[in-house]
């Protein structure tokens, strides 16, 4: 209950139409009071199908989770993942290293590529390998490339040095080759066969081997400022050709000398006791048989034999000179 006051109002303010001081007090006070029905509460938060559209993404991404995890964790296990590198890839103080197979499928820029110790480098390829070397302009200034038909070398000079790095057994260039090795060895069943000329000054065959030098279709020349010297020193020494041998000196002269100097297949010749002119018929069975022989040359220099007399049995006139 309240508590009754009295407000004096004066007359002026009991005007028609206009509110009493009792009365504005009065509903100014009223406004003030609590209120004595149930206050109407109003509920905060998220309901209805936004509710479940909210619980099935907060359930969607704990399950793309989960699975991301398990899929973390099969690749790692699957790629052998460790402190050190990634399966057969470790990663060391001194760089990287591979063990096993390897395949790369990119372009793959290092500065040098060792293998262990105990085994080989092998680099392989279901077509070429190739290996290229560029300048510091990108500039290609040698390749090698390692075919299934041929090895080829594209560069200014290619060398092959022995195991100690210092002496050179092959170089190729644009202007020669020189080979450095202290033998050069051919195996093939046909020597070796060389387009032009040859500058050697020395050549010999291996021990208990012959040495055959030789021109199936055209001639065989040897030429020398000092002269040729051809030795066979534990074996004979055989010069064949199809039409003739020439031995020429411009300003000495050819000397033989041997135990024994044969001159095979020279024509025959025969004579009478008037000088008449030979004929290359054979003497009678009734006549002694002929032993010894008289070489005898013609003019042009063929060389034939006579049956040796009391005297010189070469006849300029004989018809293997005429004849021949």
């Amino acid at each position: 209950q309240m508590d009754e006051k009295w407000i004096i109002i004066s007359e002026e303010d009991r005007r028609p139409g206009a509110m009493t001081r009792e009365q504005y007090i009065l509903a100014t006070q009223q406004n003030s009071l609590p209120r004595t029905e149930h206050p109407q509460f109003y509920p905060v938060g998220i309901y209805g199908w936004r509710k479940r559209c909210l619980y099935f993404f907060v359930l969607l991404l704990l399950v793309t989770m989960i699975v991301n995890l398990a899929m973390t964790i099969w690749i790692l296990k699957v790629m052998n993942f460790t402190v050190d590198g990634m399966g057969n890839l470790r990663v060391t103080k001194k760089g990287i290293r591979l063990e096993g197979i390897s395949e790369f499928l990119l372009p793959l820029y290092v500065k040098e590529i060792h293998s262990r110790k105990d085994s080989p480098l092998v680099l392989q390829s279901d077509r070429n390998v190739t290996v290229n070397a560029r300048n510091h302009m990108g500039q290609l200034t040698g390749q090698l490339t390692v075919g299934a038909d041929a090895v080829e070398a594209q560069c200014k000079r290619f060398e092959v040095r022995a195991s100690d790095g210092e002496k050179v057994l092959f170089s190729a260039d644009e202007d020669e080759i020189v080979i450095g090795a202290d033998r050069l060895k051919v195996t093939g069943t046909e020597g070796a066969v060389f387009g032009h000329s040859v500058e050697t000054p020395h050549i010999r065959a291996e021990p208990s081997q012959d040495l055959k030098l030789e021109s199936p279709t055209r001639s065989l020349v040897m030429e020398a400022p000092r002269g040729v010297q051809v030795n066979a020193a534990a074996g004979d020494l055989k010069a064949t050709c199809r039409k003739e041998l020439h031995l020429q000196s411009t300003e000495g002269e050819i000397f033989l000398n041997a135990d024994t100097i044969r001159l095979g297949n020279l024509p025959m010749g025969s004579f009478s006791s008037s000088f008449s002119s030979s004929s290359s018929s054979s003497p009678s069975s009734s006549a002694p048989r002929q032993t010894i022989y008289e070489l005898c040359a013609c003019p042009n220099g063929k060389l034939y034999l006579s049956p040796a007399g009391a005297g010189s049995t070469c006849q300029s006139s004989s018809n293997i000179c005429l004849w021949s």
